[in-house]
């Protein structure tokens, strides 16, 4: 008698495990806005910490419809990807404990160089770009810069074609190996121009031209039959779509990073 076949064991991809895993609730996340819960998540020998956001915690924002910020969550990812820069950690929509909700996940912080800071000058130093003047407390202001990073100058043009609305400092998350990413894309895709960002140092200044071959290949994933098309439309209204392919075309029509409109707060509260 022949003895039985093996089979090889499953090899698991971070979405199959964030997506199919066992997910069990760790804690709370106290900081967050929305409710946030640190997860374990495991499958086929693999596991993983995670953080899980149930639609259900979900409090009602008067400019955004209610119950899609996790849904607009997956899509900042799918983008993200689109680009090929790898800006937003792996997240997926799936049921779990508390019922669906966005899964992403953890990312263990590395100190590394500094990428935000205020300073006591009136123009920033070589390195650093300028955000603009903060107040500081008794009647005194100070300058906010930002690093002159290639990565963040990444983030921006991604925040900018999925009109974040609420980049704040400690949304960046430098990793392991250099990397960088950035977290809490649930107010993003608004039909109206609702840019906040920590990040406008390279306003008006000319798109890299790496950004603008990204920004060429998203269009095309964008085009009604694209295969990004496929992946939003379940996740953002068809409107929301068709104002992200506008954004996408006004940036490569300018070749240039946008600048505050002076219609919207540029800078979110708080903003850190």
């Amino acid at each position: 008698m022949s003895a039985p076949e093996r089979i090889p064991p499953r090899s698991v991809t971070t979405p199959d495990l964030l997506t199919e895993g066992e997910l069990t609730v760790r804690g709370g996340i106290r900081e967050a806005s929305n409710a946030a819960l640190l997860c374990s998540v495991s499958l086929a020998g693999r596991e993983a910490s995670c953080v899980y956001k149930p639609v259900a915690g979900e409090r009602p924002l008067w400019d955004f419809p209610d119950g899609t910020l996790a849904q607009r969550e997956v899509a900042a990812y799918a983008v993200s990807e689109a680009t090929g820069w790898d800006l937003v950690p792996p997240t997926v929509l799936r049921d779990g404990p508390y019922g669906e909700g966005m899964c992403q996940l953890w990312i263990d912080l590395e100190p590394g160089a500094e990428l935000l800071a205020l300073v006591d000058r009136e123009e920033p130093q070589p390195g650093w770009k300028a955000v603009g003047l903060a107040d500081v407390g008794e009647g005194r202001t100070a300058l906010l810069v930002h690093a002159d990073d290639e990565r963040l100058r990444r983030l921006a043009v991604l925040d900018a074609v999925i009109n974040n609305a609420d980049r704040k400092g400690g949304h960046l998350l430098p990793a392991a190996g250099g990397r960088l990413y950035g977290i809490d894309h649930g107010v993003t895709f608004n039909v109206e121009n609702k840019l906040r960002t920590l990040l406008w140092g390279w306003a008006g200044e000319p798109l890299t031209g790496e950004a603008i071959d990204v920004l060429k290949g998203l269009r095309a994933a964008l085009e009604p039959a694209g295969t990004l098309t496929a992946t939003l439309t379940p996740l953002i209204t068809a409107a929301e779509l068709d104002a992200t392919r506008a954004r996408v075309d006004a940036l490569l029509a300018s070749g240039v990073h946008p600048e505050p409109t002076g219609e919207w707060p540029a800078i979110p509260w708080p903003p850190v």
